[in-house]
C-alpha cells in the first residue's frame, strides 16, 4: 500500500468511512481524483487532491512578474490542488443555499475532503435521458443571477485554511488567451509566432478588455457548464442546480459563467436557447444595458474559448488525452461567433493572420 493510500485509510477512519466500499470516478482534465464511498445505504465522495501536484497558487499581493516566476497557476489565478478554495467556496455556496456539497470531513494539509454525495445526474446526462434542456437551463441561469446578486467575502477561512478569492484581471486573462498561440498555433498548426506577434496580441487583448468594466464584478465559478453541474430536481429554486469544480473562483464581469454555460465545448446548446437564456439572466440579475452586456459577453467568450482551444490541444500533445481534439471544431465556432463582435475587430484580424485554417476548422 503506498504512503498516500495509508494517509486516504487514516482520513476515512477518523471520518467514520473507514469500512466503506470504494468506487473510483473516471479521470478528468485535473490533477484531482474523485472516490464514491458507500456505508450500508449511505454514500459520500471522496476528493483526493495532493498538495505537491502543480504549481503554487497566486500569492494574493503577487505582482505579474512575480506570478510569472510562480508559474502559470499564479499568473492564471487558479487554485491547484490547494482545497482551502474549495472548502472556502463550499462554506461560504451553501450557506446562502447554493447546492454545492457540504463538507463531511476535511484535512487540508493532507489535500482530502469528504463531500456530501449529489448523485450522478450531470445536465449533460440528464437532458438526453429525457429531462427538459430548457427547465434546466433556465435553473442553472437562475442559479447564476442568484451568486450574482449574492456578496461574498475576498477572504475566506474554514476548517484551518484560508484563501482569498481575488479579481480576474487582465493579467490572467491574457495569460489563458496565450495559450492559444502556445499550444494551437504553435504546436497544433505549427506556425511560428514571432515576439512582435506577441506584442501585438497583448496589445490587442488590452485594447478589448475595458468592455469588461461596464458591470460591477461578482462571484464567477469560472467553469460552469453542463457536465459541472448536477440536476437536483427535489430541491427548490436556484438549489436545482448542484455546483461542483468551482476552486478557481474569481471576481469578473457577470457575463462569464453565463458565456461558459452557453457557449459549451462539450455539447451544443440550441441557439435559440442560448437567446432565451441570455435575456433571462439580464432580467434575472438586473442588468439593463443590454449592449454592453453583449461586448463583455462576447470579449469573454473569446477569451475563453481562446484559453480553451489551447488547454484541449495541450490535453492532446502533452498529457496524451487525444480525446480533447475532437472538441476542437466546436469551440472554433464559438470563437469565430464571439470574434465577430466590433468590439473584437482588431483581435478578429490578427487571430486570421495567425491562424488562417480556424475557419476551416470550425467548419466554415
Amino acid at each position: 500500500m503506498s504512503d498516500r493510500e495509508i494517509e486516504i485509510g487514516t482520513f476515512l477512519k477518523e471520518a467514520g468511512w473507514g469500512e466503506a466500499r470504494q468506487q473510483a470516478f473516471p479521470g478528468d482534465a485535473s490533477t484531482r481524483s474523485y472516490r464514491r464511498l458507500y456505508r450500508g445505504d449511505d454514500t459520500a465522495v471522496l476528493m483526493n487532491a495532493p498538495t505537491q501536484a502543480e504549481a503554487p497558487a497566486c500569492p494574493p499581493e503577487a505582482t505579474p512578474d512575480e506570478r510569472a516566476a510562480l508559474g502559470y497557476n499564479a499568473l492564471a489565478r487558479l487554485a491547484g490542488p490547494n482545497l482551502a478554495a474549495f472548502a472556502g467556496l463550499t462554506e461560504e455556496l451553501t450557506a446562502r443555499g447554493f447546492s454545492a456539497p457540504h463538507i463531511l470531513s476535511a484535512d487540508l494539509p493532507r489535500g482530502l475532503l469528504l463531500l456530501e454525495d449529489l448523485g450522478d445526474d450531470l445536465f449533460a446526462r440528464a437532458i438526453p435521458a429525457g429531462a427538459d434542456e430548457g427547465e434546466l437551463y433556465r435553473h442553472g441561469v437562475e442559479a447564476l443571477a442568484a451568486i450574482y446578486r449574492s456578496s461574498f467575502p475576498s477572504a475566506l477561512r474554514h476548517h484551518g485554511g484560508t484563501w482569498h478569492i481575488l479579481d480576474y484581471d487582465n493579467a490572467a486573462l491574457l495569460a489563458e488567451t496565450e495559450l492559444f498561440l502556445d499550444w494551437y498555433v504553435e504546436k497544433h498548426l505549427g506556425h511560428r509566432v514571432s515576439s512582435a506577434d506577441r506584442q501585438s496580441w497583448r496589445d490587442v487583448w488590452g485594447a478589448a478588455f475595458p468592455a469588461l468594466e461596464t458591470e460591477a464584478t461578482g462571484l464567477a465559478l469560472r467553469d460552469y457548464h453542463a457536465e459541472n453541474l448536477l440536476w437536483l430536481p427535489a430541491r427548490a429554486g436556484p438549489a436545482r442546480a448542484g455546483l461542483i469544480d468551482y476552486q478557481d473562483a474569481l471576481f469578473v464581469h457577470p457575463a462569464y459563467d453565463l458565456v461558459s454555460l452557453l457557449e459549451d465545448a462539450r455539447r451544443d446548446v440550441p441557439t435559440e436557447l442560448a437567446a432565451g437564456m441570455k435575456a433571462h439572466f439580464l432580467k434575472a440579475a438586473h442588468i439593463s444595458d443590454a449592449g454592453a452586456f453583449d461586448a463583455a459577453y462576447a470579449v469573454l467568450g473569446a477569451q475563453r474559448n481562446a484559453k480553451i482551444l489551447g488547454i484541449f490541444v495541450r490535453l492532446a500533445m502533452r498529457d496524451g488525452k487525444p480525446k480533447y481534439l475532437d472538441l476542437l471544431p466546436r469551440v472554433a465556432r464559438h470563437f469565430l461567433t464571439d470574434i465577430s463582435h466590433p468590439a473584437l475587430s482588431d483581435v478578429r484580424a490578427l487571430i486570421h493572420a495567425l491562424a488562417p485554417e480556424l475557419n476551416e476548422m470550425a467548419g466554415g
